[in-house]
């Protein structure tokens, strides 16, 4: 069975600066059309960064749309042309003022793939050094280092509310 949507209209009716809206007219499998609202996302990068003494490095911080603090695996937007590793780099050493020698990517998934086009890099940095962090002007976070046995403690809590690190902590400790 076909089941590829086809485009009729694109229309963008938000425009910002990490996301713009859009709606669809799309032609369904079985002829009938219908629409679409799509988030329009540049995608991002999620790392699961571990420390010489073998503990997962956190970042606490507050998420307005969640209206809570979240405990999350470093992360951040990739910027338009902005290869995925680089931003990785840069988003753990911003974040946690850990570098690491080297990127591991393991793989790239859709978090919300039913609306929105965002797709998250995941990578795997385990031989960091310490630097210092060097936050954007507009975030505010804790960093925080766990042990796997912390960290399952935590989850079985229901503490880690955040996908990409569910997803990221579910594969490490597997």
């Amino acid at each position: 069975m076909e089941l590829t949507e086809v485009t009729k209209n694109s229309n963008i009716i938000f425009s910002g600066k990490i996301i713009n809206l859009r709606v669809d007219d799309v032609v369904l499998p079985n002829g009938k059309v219908t629409t679409r609202e799509i988030v329009e996302h540049n995608g991002g990068v999620s790392i699961l960064a571990i420390n010489k003494s073998g503990k997962i490095i956190m970042v606490e911080q507050y998420r307005k749309p969640a209206e809570k603090i979240l405990l999350e695996i470093p992360a951040g937007k990739l910027n338009i042309g902005e290869e995925p590793i680089e931003c990785a780099k840069r988003e753990l050493m911003e974040e946690t003022g850990y570098i690491a020698k080297e990127l591991k990517h393991l793989f790239s998934f859709y978090p919300s793939p039913g609306f929105s086009t965002e797709i998250l890099h995941l990578f795997l940095a385990d031989d960091l050094e310490k630097g210092v962090s060097n936050t954007d002007p507009d975030e505010f976070l804790n960093v925080h280092e766990y042990t796997v046995d912390e960290i399952k403690g935590i989850m079985q809590k229901g503490l880690i509310e955040d996908a990409k690190t569910l997803i990221a902590l579910l594969y490490y400790i597997r």
